[in-house]
């Protein structure tokens, strides 16, 4: 033969099946664009020299490790299904006289053509995307990068080779089939059926324990760290039960419905239930698939979006001014920090650097662990025998405004505030009782709360993984008594009182930021610099610009990431779906026109298959939605975390999530639907 035939015997087939390899090669150029554009930001120079450059890099560095991955199992599942498709056409060229390396030529000139259009349309595609997601990213960082240029050569050469080594493993296990098989299996190979499913019971059985097991540390979780750490355990559970109860309770399901003969034997119901069943062995794990990966999205978009929401309320409640000093020191030490030093320290520092401070207040409190003993109304201060910890914030009435900007409340002595609810169980009275070896010491610290004070959200709103309680307490003195009773207590392990300088200041975020420079700088002379401040035992100094960065860096990056990662799985669900219509379309295309011939009319045959597509399409989502309602104990409490203890936000953003996503698969639905609908007819 000439060598010329085998590019055109190739290119023919691959317009001849135009209906199964365009949406392959759309799939390989988004996939490439997509790991192109995280690894062009991964590589970027610019990106380095940015503030909070590490949370981008490693994002988008794992951004390419699930991409890549998810990439070669979606384009691997598409070639295995293209070459069931095409068995017929491969078959009849061997029985037409060409030998097995005549058809791996036409196969190796179709990966070629594939390589062409995909990757390099793909780069193409990555590197007009690059620059929008620069923009994107900007906006979602809401600081500039110095982004170098739009093109990035070491991102597309680690991305074609990727994809390329993904083609030629595909090749690689084309050949190997077409050589294991002969030449009537591979003409009769897209027309193999299905034989029934047995009821596998117990399968059924684990699917129904793993999923019940995943759903209930799912809702019975409320510890962030457990939540944290059992998190992947219950996503694994309910993956397990997900593929058990699509495989074995579908079957079981869909047998059930055909003993009911009322329900069978009506023409649309006859005609579903019996298709459905003799193909859901193979049918089930990819409506598993639909479902998990459609959860994905819809977690992954609802997760970080939470995240980047959250953190305007996050850093406005942690850090209250432009610059928070925070100064610890130890009474029981003699330690006392000169407020009068530490404010002329300030605005000294400040003049010299041509920033003026528009305002300057200080406050202190207390933070220690109690475990709650609600049958008494009693919080235990030094006892290690309880599970259950709450962090105690203890400050005065005038402390409480100066950190809220809210009135102070009137209280006498043994009185006190709280700020948000108490412990269940807790009455009008709370008792700080010390432990010393978990035995009682002492009479204890007994506050009648007479007032309930909305939550401080500078302790609310805290990467602390114990659960905040707060009190207000009338004045120094009774916060000199809490702080003996602890001190008593917990002994060498006692909380030292905590100092706050807040210091807003006349100037711009980058001012500020150099400002703190000048300040750590400044301070490595450590005795001359803090010189007429007192005794204390630490000083931190914190910008409420610097943490915005690196709070917009990590949200924004995982948001973006997320994004990306979400369009990557929903192309994957898209895909899957597409392929398993054109599947099962050309599968029922001549039982169809057998029925027709029966005597089945066109308005039975419509009606049956619109039965057959709904139950098919939306059997996954409703099981997605499921798990998404599930999960949102989880993630809220995972969030918490990161300082995201907003649950409205957070419900917001998974019903946002939901309902994007339930238009977008209504639009698929719609689309692949009506290629079915073609195919049939």
């Amino acid at each position: 033969m000439r060598n010329g035939l085998y590019p055109k015997l190739a290119a023919r087939s691959m317009r001849q099946n135009h209906r199964f390899f365009v949406p392959y090669l759309l799939a390989l150029a988004g996939l490439t664009a997509a790991f192109y554009v995280m690894s062009a930001l991964s590589f970027d120079p610019g990106v380095a020299q940015m503030r909070g450059f590490a949370y981008v890099q490693v994002m988008m560095q794992l951004g390419m490790m699930v991409a890549g991955i998810l990439s070669a199992v979606l384009l691997l599942y598409i070639n295995s299904f293209l070459m069931k498709q095409r068995k017929k056409e491969l078959g009849l060229y061997n029985i037409l006289g060409m030998g097995k390396g005549n058809i791996a030529l036409i196969q190796c000139w179709e990966s070629l053509y594939t390589a062409l259009v995909g990757i390099v349309g793909g780069l193409i595609l990555g590197v007009i995307l690059h620059k929008l997601a620069t923009v994107a990213l900007t906006a979602l960082l809401q600081f500039s990068i110095p982004f170098n240029s739009s093109f990035s050569l070491p991102a597309m050469v680690v991305s074609a080779l990727f994809f390329g080594a993904l083609l030629v493993l595909a090749l690689v296990l084309n050949l190997f089939r077409v050589r294991l098989s002969n030449p009537i299996e591979l003409l009769h190979g897209g027309s193999v059926g299905e034989k029934e499913p047995r009821t596998r019971w117990l399968l059924a059985v684990i699917g129904v324990l793993a999923m019940g097991a995943g759903y209930f540390i799912a809702v019975t979780t409320k510890d962030p760290t457990l939540a944290m750490l059992l998190y992947f355990l219950a996503v694994i559970l309910v993956i397990i039960g997900t593929y058990c109860l699509f495989t074995a309770g579908s079957i079981a399901l869909l047998k059930m419905l055909r003993k009911n003969k009322g329900f069978y034997y009506q023409t649309g119901h006859f005609i579903g239930v019996s298709g459905m069943l003799y193909r859901m062995k193979r049918n089930a794990v990819g409506l598993a698939n639909i479902c998990i990966l459609s959860t994905m999205v819809m977690v992954m978009i609802s997760g970080t979006l939470s995240l980047y929401l959250g953190q305007g309320e996050i850093i406005a409640a942690q850090y209250p001014a432009s610059l928070n000093m925070i100064v610890s020191f130890d009474p029981g030490q003699g330690q006392a920090l000169d407020l009068d030093g530490a404010r002329n320290l300030i605005w000294q520092f400040t003049q010299e650097h041509d920033v003026s401070i528009t305002d300057l207040r200080a406050t202190q409190f207390l933070r220690f662990n109690t475990a709650p003993d609600a049958g008494i109304n009693q919080l235990d201060v030094g006892r290690d025998d309880s599970a259950d910890k709450r962090a105690l914030y203890v400050l005065t009435a005038a402390d409480y405004t100066v950190l809220t900007g809210k009135p102070a409340p009137e209280l006498v002595a043994g009185e006190a505030a709280a700020c948000g609810p108490l412990p269940d169980g807790f009455g009008s009275t709370v008792t700080l009782q010390g432990f010393q070896d978990d035995t009682a010491s002492g009479s204890g610290e007994t506050f009648s709360v007479v007032q309930t004070l909305p939550a401080v959200s500078h302790f609310s709103i805290t990467f602390d993984m114990v659960q905040p309680l707060c009190l207000v307490v009338p004045d120094q003195a009774a916060l000199d008594r809490v702080w003996a009773l602890q001190y008593n207590a917990l002994g060498e392990n006692a909380a030292n009182l905590t100092a706050v300088l807040l210091a807003d200041l006349d100037c711009t975020n980058d001012e500020e930021i150099d400002l703190l420079y000048a300040w750590v700088d400044a301070s490595w002379d450590y005795e001359d610099f803090y010189a007429g401040t007192g005794d204390w035992e630490s000083w931190r100094v914190e910008s409420r610009a610097e943490m915005a960065v690196d709070g917009y860096s990590m949200a924004g990056g995982f948001l973006f990431l997320g994004i990306v990662l979400g369009i990557v799985f929903l192309m994957a669900t898209v895909l899957i779906i597409y392929y398993k219509q054109v599947s099962e379309g050309y599968e029922d295309q001549g039982r169809f026109e057998i029925m027709r011939k029966v005597g089945l009319s066109q308005k039975e045959v419509k009606s049956s298959i619109r039965s057959q597509v709904l139950i098919v399409f939306f059997l996954p989502i409703v099981v997605a939605a499921i798990h998404l309602l599930f999960d949102f104990n989880l993630v809220a409490r995972m969030l918490t975390m990161f300082g995201v203890r907003n649950v409205t936000t957070v419900a917001l953003c998974t019903g946002g999530a939901l309902a994007a996503f339930l238009v977008v698969y209504a639009v698929v639905y719609l689309l692949t639907a009506r290629t079915y609908y073609k195919i049939v007819r």
